[in-house]
């Protein structure tokens, strides 16, 4: 982004390098992800305020570990190594590291010097999170250690002259204490932060970068999903150049009650824009006819999707421009930390058949490619998007196809559509929404005996999944107040058909994934 300072973050392949540029950006500096191969040159350009170098699964002493080239450290701005970036800044500049006698995994209490400004206002001793089988045993030349353990001596050094700085902990990590502390330190104090990332800022910013992109009278296409971020990007498009967007929104019948209602209403009145809503129901649930196999639902979904755009792609005539929602994980998880691999395209991108990608002349349009999620969703909420809108929910591709076990018909549809919208109700009405990551309904293929009233029936079990996470790697399941469940319970079974009994499922990912298809 232009006019903001900018820390850049040099990869090494850790697992926690996109944590560590989610807290840079919540202490309202923007940052970006670099891979170590990314030459110097490249870096300097950028202009950073300051460098990060991440972690990573290496051992500075094998002879093919990344490096970096040392001039990173005469760049002239504050540079501060993390786990692997402390390790290989102690071997590039002279110092030592030896294969530790006794290693360091999970948390560990640490005692840090608070008078060195990398620690200022920091409790004297606190706990880290520490993962590490080497360590530095001396430091190099003009570095001192600032923070230490029972086992390490050199939990962090520092040279404040040059203004580098090195920590063997994961500040990134909830689980390390103060770790927001110790970024917000090296941010503000040792780098001279200002904190100019806001998202009513990259509103301007986007707005004017578009409208130089696409120029006075530029046509853009966006193949709208419903979800937060097509939705905040067509927002902003809509802001930045009016009814010269066109989004083409694909009903394929198998998204949630009143979202398609929700889309033509924010599109048409909120955000005005060339809406055209492809009513592909019949078309869709004809081609899933007899099938049952989830891959295979999968598959048809998706390609006969890319069909359906493709056919409304080319009725338009004028339109140069393709706009997707891509995200800054995107970029950083299509890369390669080695640098030997080309950001890949987007899927919607690389799903087209080549004659329609090869219509968009003027090329792409992704004005959200530089944020997370969470700042996505700030976004629409400055925009003034509806809120329901900007905290939809993870939505699959192939949306109620894969929560309907079985061959699908227009029952079950409206079965799992009716029973997800009294869950997500009731778990709004409780004021869990913004507790609960994801929560959704599944029809399972498996009938139950019952009674109802005086009359003995044969139904369908409905399941119910509510899961918490922090990156959907991993996730748990929802500890939901029985109450709740008992009042969702009660309202489905009563006011949904072909439902006659419910589940709560209780299984964690690993081993069970989010979805059950």
């Amino acid at each position: 982004m232009h006019n903001v300072q900018r820390i850049v973050i040099v990869d090494f392949g850790a697992q926690y390098t996109q944590l560590i540029a989610r807290r840079v950006r919540e202490a309202k500096v923007f940052c970006e992800v670099v891979p170590y191969s990314t030459p110097l040159s490249d870096i300097a350009a950028k202009e950073p305020v300051g460098v990060i170098l991440s972690g990573g699964p290496a051992s500075v002493l094998d002879a093919d570990a990344p490096r970096i080239d040392p001039a990173i450290y005469e760049l002239g701005v504050p540079v501060l190594g993390i786990c692997y970036g402390m390790q290989l800044t102690a071997h590039t500049l002279g110092g030592v590291v030896e294969r530790a006698a006794q290693r360091e995994y999970g948390r560990v209490p640490v005692d840090f010097d608070t008078t060195s400004p990398l620690f200022t206002g920091m409790k004297p001793q606190s706990i880290v999170w520490m993962s590490h089988t080497y360590h530095v045993t001396r430091a190099p030349e003009g570095f001192t250690s600032i923070a230490r353990s029972e086992n390490c001596g050199f939990c962090a050094m520092a040279n404040p002259e040059k203004r580098i700085y090195a920590v063997q902990f994961h500040p990134e990590v909830t689980h390390s204490e103060e770790g927001q502390k110790v970024l917000a330190n090296f941010l503000y104090n040792v780098c001279g932060c200002v904190g100019d990332w806001t998202m009513s800022a990259f509103i301007d910013q986007a707005v004017a970068a578009i409208r130089e992109q696409v120029g006075p009278e530029g046509r853009v296409m966006l193949g709208l999903s419903g979800g937060v971020d097509s939705s905040v990007a067509a927002a902003l498009i809509s802001r930045a150049i009016g009814e010269r967007l066109t989004c083409v929104y694909v009903d394929h019948g198998f998204m949630r009650k009143n979202e398609t209602e929700s889309v033509r209403e924010v599109f048409t009145k909120q955000f005005p824009v060339n809406l055209v809503i492809v009513d592909a129901r019949k078309r869709f649930l004809d081609k899933l006819t007899g099938v049952s196999d989830p891959e295979t639902k999968r598959k048809l979904i998706g390609g006969e999707f890319v069909y359906c755009f493709a056919d409304e792609a080319k009725k338009l005539t004028g339109v140069e421009f393709l706009a997707q929602g891509t995200i800054y994980p995107d970029v950083i998880e299509s890369g390669s930390v080695k640098g030997s691999a080309v950001i890949k395209s987007h899927h919607n991108v690389g799903g087209l058949p080549a004659d329609v990608k090869a219509k968009f002349t003027g090329g792409l349009v992704e004005p959200i490619r530089m944020l997370f999620k969470d700042e996505v969703r700030k976004v629409g909420e400055e925009l003034g998007m509806p809120r329901d809108m900007v905290w939809r929910q993870p939505f699959p591709g192939p949306g109620l196809a894969i929560r309907i076990m079985g061959e699908i018909t227009e029952d079950k549809l409206e079965t799992v559509r009716e029973s997800d919208a009294i869950l997500r109700e009731e778990v709004a009405a409780a004021g869990l929404d913004r507790d609960i990551n994801q929560y959704f309904t599944v029809l399972t293929n498996t009938r139950t005996v019952g009674v109802m009233g005086d009359e003995r029936t044969h139904d369908f079990v409905l399941a119910i999944r509510a899961v918490t996470t922090d990156d959907f790697m991993t996730v748990d399941w929802a500890r939901l107040p029985y109450d709740l469940l008992a009042k969702v319970s009660a309202r489905i079974v009563n006011e949904v058909p072909r439902v006659n009994r419910i589940v709560y499922d209780i299984t964690t990912k690993p081993p069970a994934t989010v979805e059950w298809e």
